[in-house]
Protein backbone atom coordinates (compact mmCIF):
# COMPACT_ATOMS: atom_id res chain seq x y z
CA UNK A 1 0.00 0.00 0.00
CA UNK A 2 0.97 3.62 -0.42
CA UNK A 3 0.99 6.11 2.41
CA UNK A 4 -1.53 8.20 0.46
CA UNK A 5 -4.00 5.33 1.02
CA UNK A 6 -4.17 6.43 4.67
CA UNK A 7 -5.28 10.01 4.14
CA UNK A 8 -8.45 11.79 5.19
CA UNK A 9 -9.63 15.39 5.37
CA UNK A 10 -9.85 17.03 8.78
CA UNK A 11 -11.00 20.61 9.39
CA UNK A 12 -8.43 22.36 11.57
CA UNK A 13 -11.06 23.43 14.09
CA UNK A 14 -11.63 19.77 15.06
CA UNK A 15 -8.08 19.46 16.42
CA UNK A 16 -8.55 19.66 20.19
CA UNK A 17 -6.45 22.44 21.67
CA UNK A 18 -7.54 21.97 25.28
CA UNK A 19 -8.52 18.90 27.30
CA UNK A 20 -12.02 18.65 28.67
CA UNK A 21 -12.49 19.69 32.29
CA UNK A 22 -13.40 16.09 33.17
CA UNK A 23 -11.16 13.36 31.78
CA UNK A 24 -13.97 10.85 31.28
CA UNK A 25 -16.38 13.30 29.58
CA UNK A 26 -15.11 12.53 26.06
CA UNK A 27 -17.24 11.07 23.32
CA UNK A 28 -16.47 7.55 22.11
CA UNK A 29 -17.10 6.05 18.70
CA UNK A 30 -17.69 2.31 19.07
CA UNK A 31 -16.77 0.37 15.94
CA UNK A 32 -17.79 -3.25 15.57
CA UNK A 33 -15.28 -4.97 13.31
CA UNK A 34 -17.31 -8.13 12.74
CA UNK A 35 -20.57 -6.34 11.89
CA UNK A 36 -18.78 -3.48 10.07
CA UNK A 37 -20.92 -0.95 11.93
CA UNK A 38 -20.36 1.91 14.33
CA UNK A 39 -22.34 3.87 16.86
CA UNK A 40 -21.84 7.12 18.74
CA UNK A 41 -21.39 6.78 22.47
CA UNK A 42 -19.45 8.28 25.36
CA UNK A 43 -16.36 7.15 27.22
CA UNK A 44 -18.21 6.67 30.50
CA UNK A 45 -19.98 3.71 28.89
CA UNK A 46 -16.71 1.86 28.22
CA UNK A 47 -17.17 -0.58 31.14
CA UNK A 48 -20.39 -1.85 29.55
CA UNK A 49 -18.36 -3.14 26.58
CA UNK A 50 -16.43 -5.52 28.86
CA UNK A 51 -17.33 -8.84 30.41
CA UNK A 52 -16.20 -10.75 33.47
CA UNK A 53 -12.81 -12.31 32.85
CA UNK A 54 -11.67 -9.78 30.26
CA UNK A 55 -8.38 -7.92 30.78
CA UNK A 56 -7.79 -4.21 30.26
CA UNK A 57 -4.11 -3.46 29.56
CA UNK A 58 -2.68 0.01 30.19
CA UNK A 59 0.72 1.61 29.54
CA UNK A 60 2.11 3.05 32.77
CA UNK A 61 4.86 5.17 31.18
CA UNK A 62 5.30 8.69 32.55
CA UNK A 63 6.03 11.75 30.41
CA UNK A 64 9.01 13.87 31.44
CA UNK A 65 9.56 17.53 30.41
CA UNK A 66 11.65 16.64 27.37
CA UNK A 67 11.61 19.97 25.50
CA UNK A 68 14.53 22.28 26.35
CA UNK A 69 15.24 25.82 25.18
CA UNK A 70 18.77 27.14 25.07
CA UNK A 71 21.24 29.39 23.23
CA UNK A 72 24.27 28.62 21.12
CA UNK A 73 27.64 29.76 22.38
CA UNK A 74 28.90 32.34 21.63
CA UNK A 75 26.31 33.71 19.16
CA UNK A 76 23.34 33.56 21.52
CA UNK A 77 21.06 32.14 18.80
CA UNK A 78 17.99 30.38 20.16
CA UNK A 79 17.83 26.59 19.86
CA UNK A 80 15.28 23.97 20.87
CA UNK A 81 15.95 20.37 21.86
CA UNK A 82 13.43 17.55 22.11
CA UNK A 83 15.13 14.79 24.06
CA UNK A 84 14.46 11.40 22.49
CA UNK A 85 16.41 8.86 24.51
CA UNK A 86 19.45 8.59 26.73
CA UNK A 87 22.00 6.41 24.93
CA UNK A 88 24.52 6.46 27.77
CA UNK A 89 25.02 8.40 30.97
CA UNK A 90 24.26 12.11 30.28
CA UNK A 91 24.34 11.57 26.49
CA UNK A 92 21.03 11.96 24.67
CA UNK A 93 19.68 11.72 21.17
CA UNK A 94 17.70 14.91 20.57
CA UNK A 95 15.60 16.33 17.78
CA UNK A 96 17.03 19.82 17.29
CA UNK A 97 15.88 23.09 15.80
CA UNK A 98 17.42 24.74 13.87
CA UNK A 99 19.47 21.62 13.15
CA UNK A 100 21.68 23.32 10.55
CA UNK A 101 23.05 25.57 13.31
CA UNK A 102 23.90 22.67 15.58
CA UNK A 103 26.84 20.92 14.01
CA UNK A 104 29.34 18.71 15.80
CA UNK A 105 31.21 20.74 18.38
CA UNK A 106 28.46 23.34 18.88
CA UNK A 107 27.92 24.34 22.52
CA UNK A 108 24.58 25.14 24.13
CA UNK A 109 23.86 27.07 27.30
CA UNK A 110 20.61 27.19 29.26
CA UNK A 111 18.98 29.77 31.48
CA UNK A 112 19.71 27.44 34.38
CA UNK A 113 23.48 27.82 34.63
CA UNK A 114 23.80 24.46 36.40
CA UNK A 115 23.87 22.74 33.01
CA UNK A 116 25.30 23.20 29.53
CA UNK A 117 25.68 20.87 26.57
CA UNK A 118 27.76 20.04 23.51
CA UNK A 119 26.86 18.41 20.17
CA UNK A 120 29.07 15.34 19.76
CA UNK A 121 27.54 13.76 16.63
CA UNK A 122 25.08 14.45 13.81
CA UNK A 123 22.35 12.10 12.59
CA UNK A 124 19.72 12.43 9.83
CA UNK A 125 16.42 14.31 10.09
CA UNK A 126 17.65 16.93 12.54
CA UNK A 127 18.70 14.47 15.24
CA UNK A 128 21.88 15.19 17.18
CA UNK A 129 23.82 13.39 19.89
CA UNK A 130 24.06 15.77 22.85
CA UNK A 131 26.43 15.51 25.81
CA UNK A 132 25.12 17.30 28.92
CA UNK A 133 27.44 18.64 31.59
CA UNK A 134 26.02 19.57 34.97
CA UNK A 135 27.00 20.07 38.59
CA UNK A 136 23.89 18.18 39.70
CA UNK A 137 21.92 15.21 38.33
CA UNK A 138 20.82 15.88 34.75
CA UNK A 139 17.30 14.55 35.37
CA UNK A 140 16.82 17.05 38.19
CA UNK A 141 17.80 19.98 35.96
CA UNK A 142 15.62 18.73 33.10
CA UNK A 143 12.63 18.52 35.45
CA UNK A 144 13.31 22.09 36.53
CA UNK A 145 13.80 23.77 33.15
CA UNK A 146 12.11 21.43 30.67
CA UNK A 147 8.69 21.91 29.07
CA UNK A 148 5.94 19.37 28.55
CA UNK A 149 6.58 18.03 25.02
CA UNK A 150 3.16 18.71 23.55
CA UNK A 151 2.60 17.83 19.88
CA UNK A 152 3.14 20.74 17.47
CA UNK A 153 -0.55 20.93 16.57
CA UNK A 154 -1.37 22.02 20.16
CA UNK A 155 -0.62 25.72 20.48
CA UNK A 156 0.52 27.16 23.81
CA UNK A 157 2.19 30.25 25.17
CA UNK A 158 4.98 29.57 27.69
CA UNK A 159 2.70 30.67 30.53
CA UNK A 160 0.02 28.15 29.53
CA UNK A 161 2.27 25.09 29.60
CA UNK A 162 2.28 24.56 33.36
CA UNK A 163 -1.28 23.17 33.37
CA UNK A 164 -0.25 20.48 30.87
CA UNK A 165 2.35 19.00 33.22
CA UNK A 166 -0.42 17.12 35.04
CA UNK A 167 -3.13 16.98 32.39
CA UNK A 168 -0.89 15.56 29.64
CA UNK A 169 -0.29 12.56 31.88
CA UNK A 170 -2.43 9.52 32.65
CA UNK A 171 -3.58 9.18 36.25
CA UNK A 172 -1.67 5.89 36.43
CA UNK A 173 1.62 7.18 34.96
CA UNK A 174 4.48 5.80 37.01
CA UNK A 175 7.60 4.80 35.05
CA UNK A 176 9.36 7.94 33.80
CA UNK A 177 10.67 7.87 30.25
CA UNK A 178 8.09 8.97 27.65
CA UNK A 179 8.33 12.05 25.45
CA UNK A 180 4.64 11.85 24.55
CA UNK A 181 1.62 10.65 26.47
CA UNK A 182 -0.14 7.39 25.64
CA UNK A 183 -3.15 9.55 24.88
CA UNK A 184 -5.86 6.88 24.87
CA UNK A 185 -5.20 6.61 28.59
CA UNK A 186 -5.91 10.28 29.27
CA UNK A 187 -9.67 9.55 29.47
CA UNK A 188 -9.45 7.21 32.44
CA UNK A 189 -10.45 8.20 35.98
CA UNK A 190 -10.46 6.27 39.23
CA UNK A 191 -14.25 6.03 38.93
CA UNK A 192 -13.99 4.39 35.51
CA UNK A 193 -11.43 1.92 36.83
CA UNK A 194 -13.70 1.02 39.74
CA UNK A 195 -16.61 0.46 37.35
CA UNK A 196 -14.42 -1.77 35.16
CA UNK A 197 -13.23 -3.81 38.14
CA UNK A 198 -16.83 -4.07 39.31
CA UNK A 199 -17.63 -6.03 36.15
CA UNK A 200 -15.00 -8.63 37.01
CA UNK A 201 -12.44 -7.26 34.57
CA UNK A 202 -8.76 -7.46 35.48
CA UNK A 203 -6.39 -4.56 34.87
CA UNK A 204 -2.81 -5.28 33.79
CA UNK A 205 0.08 -2.91 33.15
CA UNK A 206 2.88 -2.79 30.61
CA UNK A 207 5.51 -0.13 30.05
CA UNK A 208 6.40 1.31 26.66
CA UNK A 209 8.25 4.61 26.73
CA UNK A 210 6.60 6.57 23.96
CA UNK A 211 9.40 7.94 21.81
CA UNK A 212 10.18 9.30 18.39
CA UNK A 213 8.92 6.15 16.72
CA UNK A 214 5.32 6.86 17.71
CA UNK A 215 5.08 10.27 16.05
CA UNK A 216 7.88 10.20 13.44
CA UNK A 217 6.48 11.13 10.02
CA UNK A 218 6.25 8.34 7.46
CA UNK A 219 8.76 9.45 4.82
CA UNK A 220 8.28 6.63 2.30
CA UNK A 221 5.60 6.12 -0.34
CA UNK A 222 5.35 2.35 0.03
CA UNK A 223 4.17 1.46 3.56
CA UNK A 224 6.18 -1.78 3.37
CA UNK A 225 9.33 0.36 3.42
CA UNK A 226 8.48 2.15 6.68
CA UNK A 227 10.35 1.04 9.79
CA UNK A 228 9.25 2.54 13.08
CA UNK A 229 12.02 3.71 15.42
CA UNK A 230 12.48 1.33 18.34
CA UNK A 231 10.95 2.17 21.74
CA UNK A 232 11.83 0.51 25.05
CA UNK A 233 9.19 -1.72 26.61
CA UNK A 234 8.79 -4.09 29.53
CA UNK A 235 6.25 -6.78 30.43
CA UNK A 236 6.20 -8.30 33.91
CA UNK A 237 5.63 -11.91 34.90
CA UNK A 238 2.34 -10.92 36.53
CA UNK A 239 1.03 -9.19 33.38
CA UNK A 240 2.04 -12.08 31.11
CA UNK A 241 0.39 -14.59 33.46
CA UNK A 242 -2.85 -12.57 33.67
CA UNK A 243 -3.11 -12.17 29.90
CA UNK A 244 -2.16 -15.75 29.03
CA UNK A 245 -4.70 -17.15 31.50
CA UNK A 246 -7.41 -14.88 30.06
CA UNK A 247 -6.66 -15.99 26.52
CA UNK A 248 -6.68 -19.64 27.57
CA UNK A 249 -10.22 -19.31 28.92
CA UNK A 250 -11.45 -17.37 25.89
CA UNK A 251 -11.65 -13.92 27.50
CA UNK A 252 -10.77 -10.79 25.58
CA UNK A 253 -7.73 -8.52 25.84
CA UNK A 254 -8.54 -4.79 25.63
CA UNK A 255 -5.47 -2.68 24.81
CA UNK A 256 -5.53 0.98 25.80
CA UNK A 257 -3.73 2.70 22.96
CA UNK A 258 -1.41 1.88 20.10
CA UNK A 259 1.62 1.92 22.41
CA UNK A 260 0.15 -0.79 24.63
CA UNK A 261 -0.71 -2.72 21.47
CA UNK A 262 2.84 -2.50 20.14
CA UNK A 263 4.27 -3.67 23.47
CA UNK A 264 1.93 -6.67 23.62
CA UNK A 265 2.36 -7.68 19.99
CA UNK A 266 6.15 -7.22 20.21
CA UNK A 267 6.24 -9.76 23.05
CA UNK A 268 3.88 -12.26 21.42
CA UNK A 269 5.03 -15.77 20.59
CA UNK A 270 3.45 -19.08 19.63
CA UNK A 271 3.17 -19.77 23.36
CA UNK A 272 1.33 -16.54 24.15
CA UNK A 273 2.69 -13.37 25.77
CA UNK A 274 6.33 -13.55 26.86
CA UNK A 275 7.84 -11.84 29.91
CA UNK A 276 10.76 -9.47 29.47
CA UNK A 277 11.97 -6.12 28.24
CA UNK A 278 13.64 -4.82 25.14
CA UNK A 279 13.22 -2.57 22.13
CA UNK A 280 9.90 -2.65 20.29
CA UNK A 281 10.54 -2.07 16.61
CA UNK A 282 7.49 -3.90 15.31
CA UNK A 283 5.84 -1.92 12.52
CA UNK A 284 2.16 -2.84 12.21
CA UNK A 285 0.53 -2.23 8.82
CA UNK A 286 -2.50 -3.82 7.11
CA UNK A 287 -1.90 -7.51 6.63
CA UNK A 288 -0.46 -7.96 10.14
CA UNK A 289 -2.12 -10.76 12.14
CA UNK A 290 -2.75 -9.68 15.74
CA UNK A 291 -1.79 -12.34 18.25
CA UNK A 292 -2.73 -10.83 21.63
CA UNK A 293 -5.07 -7.85 21.28
CA UNK A 294 -8.81 -8.44 20.76
CA UNK A 295 -10.14 -4.91 21.30
CA UNK A 296 -8.44 -1.56 20.92
CA UNK A 297 -9.16 1.80 22.55
CA UNK A 298 -7.48 4.75 20.83
CA UNK A 299 -7.77 8.43 20.11
CA UNK A 300 -8.13 9.63 16.52
CA UNK A 301 -4.78 9.75 14.71
CA UNK A 302 -3.03 11.94 12.18
CA UNK A 303 -3.53 11.28 8.47
CA UNK A 304 -0.75 9.26 6.82
CA UNK A 305 0.74 8.26 10.18
CA UNK A 306 2.04 4.93 11.43
CA UNK A 307 -0.64 5.03 14.15
CA UNK A 308 -3.43 5.30 11.60
CA UNK A 309 -1.87 2.40 9.70
CA UNK A 310 -1.96 0.35 12.91
CA UNK A 311 -5.67 0.94 13.58
CA UNK A 312 -6.41 0.23 9.91
CA UNK A 313 -4.52 -3.04 10.28
CA UNK A 314 -6.72 -3.85 13.28
CA UNK A 315 -10.13 -2.96 11.84
CA UNK A 316 -9.63 -2.75 8.07
CA UNK A 317 -8.52 0.27 6.08
CA UNK A 318 -11.71 1.14 4.20
CA UNK A 319 -13.92 0.52 7.22
CA UNK A 320 -11.70 2.55 9.53
CA UNK A 321 -11.41 5.50 7.13
CA UNK A 322 -15.20 5.47 6.74
CA UNK A 323 -15.52 5.58 10.54
CA UNK A 324 -13.10 8.51 10.61
CA UNK A 325 -15.21 10.35 8.02
CA UNK A 326 -18.23 9.78 10.24
CA UNK A 327 -16.32 11.20 13.21
CA UNK A 328 -15.45 14.29 11.16
CA UNK A 329 -19.07 14.75 10.09
CA UNK A 330 -20.25 14.39 13.69
CA UNK A 331 -17.67 16.92 14.90
CA UNK A 332 -15.68 14.64 17.16
CA UNK A 333 -12.58 16.20 18.73
CA UNK A 334 -9.33 14.84 17.24
CA UNK A 335 -5.80 13.93 18.35
CA UNK A 336 -4.13 13.97 21.76
CA UNK A 337 -6.69 15.92 23.78
CA UNK A 338 -9.61 14.73 21.66
CA UNK A 339 -12.30 12.05 21.83
CA UNK A 340 -11.73 8.34 21.46
CA UNK A 341 -12.67 5.21 19.56
CA UNK A 342 -13.24 1.66 20.79
CA UNK A 343 -12.70 -1.07 18.18
CA UNK A 344 -14.36 -4.25 19.43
Amino acid sequence: MRISDFDYELPEELIAQQPLAERDASRMLIVDRAAQTWRDSEFKKLPALMSEGDVLVINNTRVFPARLHGKRRPSGGAVELLLLREVESDVWEALTRPARRLQTGAEIEFADSAMHAKVIDEKPNGIRLIKFISGEPIAKVIDRIGETPLPPYIKRTPDELEADRDRYQTIYARDRGAIAAPTAGLHFTSEIFEAIKGRGVQIAEVTLHVGYGTFEPVRVEDTADHQIAAEWFSISDATAKTINEARARGSRIFAVGTTTTRALESAASNNGLETGSGWASLTIVPGYEFKIVDSLITNFHLPQSSLLMLVCAFAGREFMLAAYRHAVNERYRFYSYGDCMASV
